[in-house]
């Protein structure tokens, strides 16, 4: 069952009375040792809790990267080069992928596909450049509904060389959970109603794993907020009431800065988007920052409150224009065009798909478990035959054509790309993303240059519709 989002003050008190919590952020996981080239890091991924529910009450069995939810920040330079040990200290196999990262094939952490799983008890190791800076963030590729759903996730931040100057540098990682009144995660993981709908809604909402706390700032300060994404289905849509925030990355890469659309800034699952914040509202008022997504649904995410004693009188006068990151600029005039179907679900026009070699109508595939399909195929696993082989070097136009009842966000490993046109009409911006939402019967173009060799995970991450069929594979040979 698809539960609605419940205030959480009142959904606490309801369910066993609960007082209120302080602020936990998670905390920024150090190198283990430092050889010539090579940053060394360690993650445990293994059964713990956490106060999800506040510091004074019982704490929720949760899945956690060294007992943390969110795992500890890995926070590195742009250039450095990093070996991380993953250890499964879980009951199941599992993996870890680098969300947005431009790694090599054999490190993107997808099972079979990349890499053998993670067996229990047993360890794997990482290697890879951080080629870009930006904010990144990392989750386990096996299992997903359920491993991402129990709070494995933690945030990746590559600092660029000349960062642009701020009073505070915050990383926000948001997530949903669906708790019952006992107090534990509901443990219907990827159940029917979820896969073949929006995918698992939870019920309260946290910031860094805890309910979210008052934003104290002083007037005149300048705030990076880097937002991220970690619920599996729910997507974000903050209003920031009585200022003027400035976006000025998409999914890691610079963007020219700009006002969100709307005022809202938008977040779909495993998107980021880095936001700049000037502290210029009244200071004798407190505002409230709300997420507005889902209509029936809007609510206070958090208040921001002014301290007395301003910083200083005016903004930083500096740029918030980020240094671009070395992408290979696509050549449209040579582009090669697909056309990607993304199919099913409830209300959807999907009547049969192929799955493991085999034509089922669509009562068929619910049965198997599946409900999506990407031109006409269901995914069962994360290996079969590529939709697409792109040469290595040239430029790629993909037209991706949401024709089902539902939200999408999009996710290409391996790549970033240009966001070109929406319903053929071309974007203002041309931002660069590796996870594009789009909305139910909208199209949008993506346009890359496929330089990354290997096989590619292609999929929504709405992680009940990846599971359910919406996945493919991308070679670029």
């Amino acid at each position: 069952m698809t539960a609605g989002l419940i205030p959480r003050r009142r959904f606490l008190q309801t369910a066993f009375g609960v007082s209120g919590l302080a602020f936990l952020g998670s905390r920024p996981l150090r190198a283990a040792s430092r050889q010539t080239s090579v940053r060394d890091f360690e993650l445990r991924l293994e059964p713990s809790t956490a106060p999800l529910l506040g510091a004074q009450d019982p704490k929720v069995n949760v899945w956690a990267f060294n007992g943390l939810v969110p795992g500890p920040e890995i926070r590195v330079r742009q250039g450095e080069r990093v070996r991380i040990v993953a250890i499964n200290n879980l009951d199941r196999e599992t993996t870890v992928h680098w969300h947005g990262l431009r790694v090599p094939n054999a490190q993107d952490g997808v099972p079979y596909l990349t890499q053998k799983p993670i067996a229990p008890g047993a360890r794997h190791v990482y290697e890879f450049d951080c080629l870009d800076a930006g904010t990144f963030w990392y989750h386990p590729h096996l299992g997903s509904p359920e491993q991402v759903g129990r709070g494995l996730y933690g945030a990746f931040i590559v600092d660029e060389a000349n960062p642009p100057r701020v009073d505070r540098d915050l990383t926000w990682v948001l997530d949903d959970w669906r708790v019952t009144k006992s107090g534990q995660l509901s443990d219907d993981f990827a159940n029917r109603h979820d896969m073949t709908h929006g995918g698992q809604l939870g019920n309260i909402v946290t910031l860094n794993g805890t309910e979210p706390s008052p934003l104290q700032l002083r007037r005149g300060e300048r705030l990076r907020i880097r937002l991220i994404n970690a619920a599996n289905a729910r997507i974000f849509a903050l209003s920031f009431r009585g200022h003027d925030p400035r976006i000025i990355a998409y999914d890691g890469q610079p963007v020219q800065p700009h006002a969100p659309v709307g005022g809202r800034v938008v977040l779909a699952p495993a998107m980021r988007v880095d936001v700049m914040l000037d502290a210029t509202a009244d200071s004798s008022q407190s505002y409230t920052l709300r997420d507005t997504y889902y209509r029936r649904e809007s609510y206070e995410f958090l208040d921001i409150e002014y301290d007395k004693a301003p910083l200083r009188r005016d903004p930083l006068p500096d740029s918030i224009t980020l240094a671009a990151n070395p992408l290979t600029e696509p050549n449209l005039a040579k582009a090669e065009l697909h056309e990607i179907r993304f199919e099913g679900g409830a209300m959807g026009r999907l009547h049969q798909a192929r799955l493991d070699g085999r034509m089922l109508d669509l009562r068929e595939l619910v049965r198997a478990g599946k409900a999506w399909a990407v031109n006409g195929v269901a995914a069962n696993g994360h290996v079969h035959d590529p939709i697409l082989t792109l040469r290595r070097g040239n430029t790629y136009r993909l037209t991706l054509v949401n024709d089902t009842a539902w939200p999408h966000p999009i996710h290409l490993h391996g790549h970033s790309f240009r966001v070109t046109k929406r319903n053929g009409t071309e974007t203002e911006l041309r931002e660069w993303q590796d996870t594009v939402l789009i909305a139910p019967r909208e199209s949008a173009e993506i346009v890359f240059v496929a330089d990354n060799p290997g096989d590619w995970m292609f999929h929504c991450h709405i992680l009940e519709h990846q599971d359910g069929g919406m996945m493919a594979v991308i070679r670029v040979a």
